[in-house]
């Protein structure tokens, strides 16, 4: 018979067992267990970051807004609010803003033009805030100054007058009344009388047309003629003709400054909503087949 081995020292025992790997350390090891534990960690990160963010049915009164409602009533009563009137203020604000987001939540702004360019309006709005005042040095304002020279000149104006003819009078029916106008065998108040005091030369134009205006420049004065209109011949006299002239900057200097800003701005405007547009894709719809 073998003999019986002789158990292991208590040194070798603890030595082997180091050497075996437990079960909880296999557990460890195993890829799964690594996948389970990041998940639970990243499952537990967004629970702590959707906590931190403003609850959506937590309505939030911030500062500047009560500051607004307290300023529109010392405008309006030309005192500030009680502690009633502010709390009733604030309830009423409340109600509204509630209302809006049910009404959005509802859908009940699709279709609504109104809500719809009141909406465009602030985004606006907004675009704006964050555009800078345009500054013009001296050399750019003379420029732009001389390029939009005709919306600051001094216009030619013209006193003119019309003989009114009822009816559709016929070219030699204008023509025999302004000979008789003329000759002084008929009066104006035989007729309607038509009176055009100061009118600019590019007004006239406007309403008569370039060819019309044309021959109303060189027109002799205080005597009636039969002109052709695009509404048929009419019989006119031009009574004062009043030239124009050339201003420079410094007479209208805070006009074309003021013109000048409104036209950057817009500019401005423009290219911050082209900015925001980046973001977008246009797509129109094919047109549905009948």
């Amino acid at each position: 018979m073998s003999p019986t081995p002789a158990p292991p020292s208590s040194d070798a025992a603890i030595a082997a067992a180091s050497a075996r790997p437990s079960a909880l350390q296999r557990w460890l090891r195993e890829p799964l267990l690594h996948f389970a534990l990041a998940g639970a960690a990243l499952f537990a990160l967004d629970a702590w970051v959707v906590a931190g963010r403003d609850d959506p049915n937590t309505i939030t009164l911030n500062a500047a807004a009560d500051a607004e409602l307290r300023q529109l009533f010392t405008d309006g009563r030309g005192r500030p609010p009680n502690d009633a009137e502010l709390a009733s203020l604030r309830q009423r604000w409340f109600d509204n803003e509630m209302l809006y987001r049910e009404g959005l939540a509802l859908g009940l702004d699709r279709g609504d033009t109104g809500i719809r360019e009141r909406v465009i309006f602030k985004a606006l709005t907004v675009v704006e805030s964050g555009l800078q005042r345009p500054v013009a040095d001296e050399a750019t304002l003379q420029a732009w100054f001389e390029q939009q020279r005709a919306r600051y000149d001094v216009p030619v104006r013209v006193d003119l007058f019309e003989a009114v003819i009822s009816g559709k009078p016929s070219a030699a029916e204008v023509a025999a009344f302004v000979k008789a106008l003329n000759e002084g065998t008929v009066d104006t108040q035989e007729s309607g009388l038509r009176i055009f005091r100061a009118r600019p030369m590019g007004s006239i134009k406007e309403t008569f047309g370039a060819d019309f205006a044309a021959v109303l420049a060189d027109l002799p004065l205080k005597t009636w003629h039969a002109l052709d209109t695009p509404n048929g011949p009419r019989a006119m006299m031009v009574e004062v003709r009043t030239p124009g002239r050339a201003v420079t900057l410094d007479e209208v200097r805070e006009r074309v400054l003021a013109d000048w800003r409104d036209q950057r701005m817009a500019e401005l405007r423009t290219a911050g909503v082209r900015a925001l547009a980046d973001k977008y894709a246009l797509r129109v719809a094919a047109p549905s087949q009948p």
